[in-house]
């Protein structure tokens, strides 16, 4: 025998313990979060357990909402930051979550009554990061504790073998964690596959009026944003309330808030619902200066996608152009820290403008669609060198990003 040939026999014999010592080292993460009507806190317990653990967590921690952190040992907390240090074969971390959030308006982000509470799962768990032997994997679970009468909407898949423990995966992270909003209490809901996704629209008990129009709406127009965005989550929760909750739209990971008097469509015919459905699927983040390029394209949508599906007509979506152009005058520049308003406005017509340019310079065959989906596949923040990139692999320099903001900024 051959030593190469003995060589390949080794290996060959060492790779089922080699998996199998792959398989050992995963470690699991149980996040329980025990919530009731008579505390205002979520009381919050992270517990580790496997042969091998991270050997340190980082946590970034909002003084006012995380408070009251114990372990049994390995924990120093100092300022907005949390190290723990958990030991083999099991651990835990616990730690109280103020529930309530409030606005300077006085309306509500977060809030727990004596029959609900909503909040955002990224809130009640802080960001973490960890250190970790390379290859170390955990698998992640999100369990309530809530009254006997009570249950729960969340934006992920449970076990198969029980309804009351959430899988959590968290694309890219070594430490998973639970993100996207959350509702729970007494509770109603309505659900539907669309399109391939698993969605479902939830209200507190005698706020569910709409539930069955929202979810008619999204079966109306989820296809044509898939279309555009073909990785959107197979998961979505949207979590509709009244007062007093904050009365906007805020979208989430595989979930979003929509307040209840928000209309489906607006009277400028454009859709919040379909804004913050473009923020989910792209799952994009505005870098420095640059969160206009994040609100323009779901501003964009908010009316193009109802032109495409048929629900206001192309003369209307031209009124829409023209309204957002007007506004858009009130805006100095669209590099400011954060896009709202005439910003938001101006930003949006240079979408459009950006469409027609595509289209004009590729004879069809690009335009927006294509550009959204190359943001959406990279995820994360963005930037316009990254814009100026994608539109120059599209279209080379037939189409220049600087002179239609230029246009935009000399129209005023």
């Amino acid at each position: 025998m051959s030593a190469l040939t003995k060589t390949l026999l080794t290996a060959l014999l060492w790779l089922p313990l080699a998996a199998t010592r792959v398989q050992a080292a995963d470690y699991g993460i149980l996040y329980q979060a025990k919530i009731a009507p008579d505390s205002d806190v979520a009381r919050v317990e992270i517990r580790l357990s496997g042969e091998r653990l991270p050997s340190q967590l980082t946590l970034t921690l909002d003084p006012e909402r995380h408070r009251s952190l114990r372990a049994a040992h390995g924990l120093t907390v100092e300022g907005n930051t949390a190290v723990w240090k958990p030991r083999e074969p099991e651990d835990s971390l616990h730690y109280e979550f103020v529930i309530d959030e409030q606005k300077a308006s006085g309306s509500y982000d977060s809030l727990l009554t004596d029959d609900w509470a909503i909040l955002r799962s990224d809130k009640l768990v802080p960001p973490i990061a960890a250190r970790a032997p390379k290859g170390l994997e955990g698998k992640a679970e999100l369990q309530f504790m809530l009254p006997e009468e009570w249950s729960v909407a969340a934006p992920y898949p449970t076990r198969e073998d029980s309804s009351s423990r959430y899988l959590i995966t968290d694309p890219g992270r070594i430490f998973p964690r639970p993100k996207g909003w959350l509702i729970v209490g007494d509770i109603t809901s309505r659900q539907d596959i669309i399109a391939g996704t698993d969605v479902r629209v939830a209200a507190p008990a005698g706020q569910g009026d709409r539930l069955q129009d929202t979810l008619a709406f999204i079966a109306w127009n989820l296809p044509e944003v898939k279309r555009v965005l073909p990785d959107f989550p197979e998961h979505l929760l949207i979590v509709t309330a009244g007062k007093p909750m904050w009365r906007g739209g805020l979208s989430g990971t595989r979930s979003l808030f929509m307040h209840a008097d928000r209309p489906l469509i607006s009277g400028n015919r454009t859709s919040s619902l379909i804004h913050e459905l473009i923020h989910v699927g792209t799952g994009i983040s505005g870098g420095e200066r640059a969160d206009w390029i994040v609100e323009g394209l779901a501003e964009y949508y908010a009316a193009a996608i109802l032109v495409r599906t048929g629900g206001i007509s192309d003369w209307r979506y031209a009124q829409v152009i023209e309204w957002k152009t007007a506004w858009a005058e009130a805006a100095d520049t669209l590099f400011t820290r954060r896009s709202s308003g005439p910003v938001t406005a101006r930003a949006a017509v240079f979408m459009h403008r950006l469409d027609q340019a595509l289209g004009q310079a590729t004879d069809g065959q690009a335009g927006i669609d294509d550009v959204t989906r190359a943001l959406a596949r990279e995820r994360g923040r963005v930037s316009l060198t990254q814009l100026k990139d994608i539109v120059a692999g599209l279209a080379g320099e037939a189409v220049d990003v600087d002179a239609l903001i230029k246009t935009l900024e000399e129209a005023d």
